[in-house]
């Protein structure tokens, strides 16, 4: 079975692992915080604090934030669960906003119709690694005094009109998921320039931790003990996580400029079949990093796009829909009473959409075979 994806290792993550196995400090240590700082420093920011995932920076962002009961944070209809779940977790009241179809992120035209006296937040997710239009997120942020956390789970490297992503926003969160285009198993990371916001991760991910007291603070002893004014979860990368990490950033404008080589070749094997959206491109060739190449099947909806899928599984080539309508979710339907037609863009993003393999060493074999594949299912499905 041709997959998705495949990550990225050789004898440089072997080394590394070595070394860090060889220091024996295995916890989060000097390695994690190399890899906080060649992060930071892709991507403009003055703090990046790595966690057990995406999902963790997410929670500790809104952690970080404030955010609880009573509070409503907007969340695109089309995203991965975790970008609605991690408001779920402090008690604040998930709102969904529907998605540009063309883009699958947050319209911003329908963004001020879900905006209430109770909104504190916006989730503006760049998925697939696309970069969500932000100057038009953080305008209508700014004129209602709404947080702005950018998901960039799937946009490392990503930039909006030539700012990093991650650093626009007053939070950004990354994961390290072995689908996406550098990985440490599992893993993510916090980026945000507030010093407020960074220190409250700190300490939320490192069990409520908040350093030594004054008294003890400029001539610390054996027997001195941190302070716990925060309740806090160990959600703290280790040290052999991030020495993977250290390892795949190095590789990471390669893995990039592959992903989007192998992208613009599927542009032109793909453009001429009518039946098929491509996905949008960025602004510029740093507005998309393809973490997930996906495409829509225009017309036929669900049946149609399933019996493609089918084909294209029969023919031992892995595909999967773009992403979840958070809306058809289960847990959302029965605390919020959606209706499976309620946010139809998001509704048939879900339906329609088709993710292509796209990994390190795809060959142009693998291409046409994929592309053939897709080519012949649609026109005989039509």
């Amino acid at each position: 079975m041709m997959p998705l994806t495949s990550p990225d290792f050789d004898d440089l993550e072997v080394t590394l692992l070595k070394q860090c196995l060889d220091s024996k400090w295995v916890t989060q240590g000097p390695l994690t915080a190399e890899f906080e700082r060649l992060v930071a420093a892709r991507h403009g920011v003055t703090h990046a604090l790595a966690t057990t995932s995406c999902t963790a920076g997410l929670h500790l962002s809104m952690l970080a934030l404030g955010l609880g009961a009573g509070d409503e944070v907007i969340v695109p209809a089309f995203t991965w669960i975790t970008s609605a779940n991690a408001a779920e977790y402090v008690g604040s009241r998930t709102v969904l906003c529907d998605v540009d179809p063309a883009t699958f992120n947050l319209d911003p035209a329908i963004l001020p119709s879900v905006i209430t006296p109770r909104t504190r937040a916006i989730v503006a997710v760049h998925l697939f690694g696309l970069a969500a239009p932000m100057d038009e997120i953080v305008a209508i942020a700014g004129k209602h005094r709404l947080a702005v956390i950018e998901d960039a789970a799937c946009a490392i490297g990503t930039a909006y009109k030539g700012r990093p992503v991650g650093g626009i926003g007053d939070l950004g969160c990354f994961s390290f998921h072995p689908r996406k285009v550098i990985t440490t198993g599992e893993g993510g990371m916090v980026t945000t320039n507030r010093p407020d916001l960074a220190e409250k991760v700190a300490s939320y991910r490192n069990h409520g931790a908040t350093g030594l007291s004054t008294a003890e603070r400029e001539h610390p002893r054996n027997y001195s003990m941190a302070t716990f004014n925060n309740l806090g979860y160990n959600l703290r990368l280790s040290d052999i996580q991030a020495a993977v990490g250290i390892a795949q950033m190095q590789k990471l404008d390669r893995l990039l400029k592959e992903r989007r080589r192998l992208a613009r070749r599927y542009h032109e094997l793909l453009r001429d079949v009518d039946e098929i959206q491509l996905p949008r491109t960025g602004e510029d060739d740093e507005g998309h990093t393809y973490q997930s190449y996906v495409v829509v099947i225009r017309r036929g909806g669900k049946v149609l796009r399933n019996k493609i899928m089918d084909t294209l599984q029969d023919e031992g080539i892995q595909t999967r829909p773009g992403t979840h309508a958070v809306h058809r979710l289960g847990y959302y339907v029965k605390k919020y009473g959606f209706k499976s037609s309620d946010f139809p863009f998001a509704a048939a993003c879900e339906d329609t959409s088709i993710t292509l393999p796209i990994f390190p060493g795809m060959t142009d074999a693998d291409q046409d075979r994929v592309t053939e594949s897709l080519r012949r299912s649609v026109l005989r499905s039509s």
